[in-house]
């Protein structure tokens, strides 16, 4: 009897959600949940501003311009502090790559709250 096509399709997708969930450390499993928390945020406020209103303007700008740039940010706190990318980031310590991170992110809101008007 032929396996369905359909154990075939999931068979890729399993094995990497398996290696994902045995390989990726605590840490970075957490910075990927907010990302994904980012993502689907912006997603969320997009659709609102298209589906629903976007008449104060200036607070969906905000709003979207600080959840892409929070993602931005935490994508390259990511990158910075991944075991894998160790010899691109020789100098930056995770505790450094975590400073910058947040130094960034008070700027960025900063700037979002400004723009809020």
């Amino acid at each position: 009897m032929a396996p369905k096509p359909t154990q075939k399709a999931q068979s890729p997708i399993q094995s990497l959600w398996k290696a994902y969930n045995e390989e990726t450390s605590d840490r970075l499993k957490f910075i990927d949940s907010f990302l994904l928390f980012l993502m689907l945020s912006g997603i969320v406020q997009f659709l609102y501003c298209i589906l629903v209103t976007n008449y104060p303007f200036n607070a969906f700008l905000s709003g979207f311009s600080s959840t892409v740039g929070q993602f931005v940010l935490t994508a390259s706190l990511r990158s910075q502090v991944n075991p894998d990318n160790q010899a691109e980031f020789k100098e930056v310590s995770p505790e450094r790559a975590f400073a910058d991170f947040a130094l960034g992110s008070i700027v960025l809101h900063f700037f979002v709250y400004n723009f809020l008007g």
